[in-house]
């Protein structure tokens, strides 16, 4: 378990699956765009980083879909670095730089399905080659020929 837990809370993705906040690592910084007269006084931006390489909640396989799924948000030292500036507020840009990295994780919980190829059965192809066979038909006798 963890033994440096921040203040932050760990972050629930279901019922019996969650992140603990000691792997969740919160930076506030200044940010760019609009912000009025707090600008240059309040640091809003926030920069979310999950260290999911040691993480105890995911497994080996989660590790890995979440490395190839998103490769730009991924740095070398096998954290998830998430960005959020889009509101002047620094809770609000924390709560969607969360809710961001719930989607995320709830996207790499399971394995994609394999797509395993079938074949039509004999009925089916027996029911396309007699279809092809009668609209060639229908289609000869359009055709204009000799009446004997």
């Amino acid at each position: 378990m963890c033994q440096n837990a921040h203040a932050m809370d760990a972050l629930e993705l279901l019922p019996r699956w969650s992140i603990p906040a000691c792997e969740l690592v919160v930076r506030f910084v200044s940010s760019s765009g609009p912000g009025g007269q707090n600008v240059n006084k309040v640091s809003t931006k926030v920069e979310l980083r999950f260290s999911y390489g040691n993480s105890v909640a995911l497994t080996p396989g989660q590790k890995e879909r979440l490395q190839t799924r998103f490769p730009s948000q991924v740095n070398h030292r096998g954290e998830l670095v998430l960005v959020s500036d889009e509101t002047r507020s620094q809770a609000m840009n924390l709560e969607a730089a969360r809710v961001r990295l719930r989607q995320m994780l709830l996207l790499v919980r399971l394995p994609p399905k394999i797509r395993r190829p079938t074949r039509p059965t004999r009925a089916a192809k027996q029911r396309r080659l007699s279809e092809k066979r009668r609209r060639g038909e229908i289609k000869q006798g359009r055709r204009p020929g000799f009446d004997s």
